[in-house]
């Protein structure tokens, strides 16, 4: 299969990296220290999602500012030895330009910036939970990336993990390339469903990268 494109835009845990395993550690600590019930804490959605959303749906609001303080460090701190690359990233990302790619994730800048560092990945646009009023699955981070890189959402395909972030590439406008790497291949929405990266390669051409996908 072959999607001719000018963009490609990238989720980060769950696509480019994973950090599974210390996302459930830092968040479980996180539910125990504000006495969150085990059963409440089990019917959040993590993956995919900015923090502020999941805390909002846990906590008042009174308590939000320091609840996101304190998951953002237990995340960061935990960072090193907790990131590992996913197959085929280090190779896709290698074959593209600069201003052909961009980050989209739904961690906060502190938090991607030192995930996308321990992975050794210099990605030339990152979008962060900073960045935005509204996070996935509203387009408007993917919308902004793609502002970012001066190219037209129709041009730009979404690589996502998370039903969230397959549902904000769609809404953008954008084609979507779903990677069942967190999810069943069932639950994920998507033009394409592969593994991971290792089943996409990517060839600039004069108009843009012509993505190859293996399915």
């Amino acid at each position: 299969m072959r999607i001719d494109a000018e963009a490609l835009l990238f989720d980060n845990d769950g696509t480019l990296v994973s950090s599974l395993e210390s996302v459930r550690r830092c968040w479980t600590r996180w539910a125990e220290e504000h006495g969150i019930a085990a059963e409440d804490f089990a019917r959040v959605e993590l993956h995919g999602r900015p923090a502020v959303d999941i805390i909002a749906e846990l906590l008042p609001a009174d308590r939000i500012p320091g609840a996101l303080a304190r998951i953002e460090r237990l995340e960061v701190e935990d960072v090193p030895g907790g990131v590992e690359l996913l197959p085929g990233t280090k190779e896709l990302l290698a074959s593209l330009p600069a201003g052909r790619w961009a980050v989209v994730t739904s961690a906060t800048r502190p938090l991607a910036e030192a995930r996308l560092r321990e992975a050794g990945i210099d990605a030339p646009v990152v979008i962060a939970a900073d960045d935005i009023t509204r996070g996935k699955p509203d387009p408007e981070p993917y919308l902004l990336a793609a502002a970012r890189l001066g190219v037209a959402p129709e041009r730009c395909v979404v690589f996502e993990d998370a039903p969230a972030g397959l549902a904000a590439g769609r809404a953008a406008g954008m084609r979507t390339v779903a990677l069942a790497t967190t999810h069943h291949r069932e639950d994920l929405v998507a033009d394409v469903v592969v593994a991971d990266l290792s089943q996409v390669s990517a060839q600039v051409t004069a108009g843009g990268v012509e993505i190859g996908v293996t399915v």
